[in-house]
């Protein structure tokens, strides 16, 4: 039996999963919002080095303060990496052999997150389908909301496989 999640933060208890019947009887319910969590300069300049893009709107404070945003913003890629990290604030699913990514089905960026801004998320899970091998496809929105922000810094279906013994 395996966990395919990291720990949560202190203080956080995700929604335990165990088997296809939990996930079937979960498809449109709302978990979160999680904690705030602060994307600070450091953390977008590693992002920019991790990936060679080091475009000002990111990695120049001085440069950025008359720029579109009014300073830094992480780079959207950035936040989207994120999702693993607030899903798994928010659920576990326990009892599985493997779980893979399978991809995206749409992501969208409608607002900016600027350097030291607090970022939360809240998840639903929108479909479930049994696939080949023993395996369910799980689609999971999630959505990742600025603190003091109106629209959502991130909106992201991602694709899930989970193979159950």
């Amino acid at each position: 039996m395996t966990d395919l999640t990291s720990p949560a933060p202190a203080g956080v208890d995700p929604v335990i999963y165990r088997g296809v019947a939990d996930l079937e009887a979960a498809v449109g319910k709302e978990l979160g919002p999680t904690g705030w969590f602060t994307v600070g300069q450091e953390r977008i300049d590693g992002f920019a080095d991790a990936t060679e893009d080091h475009q000002w709107i990111h990695v120049d404070p001085v440069r950025a303060v008359d720029g579109p945003f009014g300073a830094t913003v992480a780079h959207g890629f950035l936040t989207l990496s994120l999702v693993p990290y607030f899903v798994n604030c928010l659920r576990r699913i326990e009892d599985v052999r493997m779980g893979v990514n399978y991809g995206l089905d749409k992501v969208r960026f409608p607002a900016p997150v600027r350097a030291g801004s607090r970022i939360r998320a809240r998840t639903t899970m929108i479909r479930l389908d049994r696939v080949e091998g023993g395996a369910v496809q799980l689609v999971t929105r999630t959505t990742i909301e600025v603190d003091g922000d109106v629209k959502p810094a991130c909106v992201a279906d991602l694709v899930s496989r989970y193979y159950f013994d």
